[in-house]
């Protein structure tokens, strides 16, 4: 499993990996947390490194108790496969 970083800075969940940095890149407006974005590079796709950045990024809503909007297709299937996750939405 990659580490995955939260750079609130660049509002990205991040992780080092083989070609650069997997990204999910999100915007916030007040309660409500929008995935705006899942980048992996080529060389690590396959292993389940946007899964990881996902799941992170889906306990840091949680945690928070922020509403889930997930305008990245990736996201929101993984939130279709994942019926404990659609409670965020």
């Amino acid at each position: 499993m990659p580490d995955v970083q939260h750079d609130t800075s660049a509002h990205a969940f991040t992780a080092p990996v083989d070609g650069g940095t997997a990204e999910l890149e999100y915007q916030r407006e007040g309660d409500r947390i929008i995935f705006t974005h899942t980048f992996v590079p080529e060389e690590a796709r396959g292993q389940d490194v946007g899964t990881s950045l996902v799941e992170t990024g889906l306990e840091y809503a949680q945690q928070n108790d922020l509403t889930v909007v997930p305008q990245c297709p990736f996201v929101a299937s993984y939130i279709e496969s994942h019926p404990g996750a659609e409670g965020l939405l």
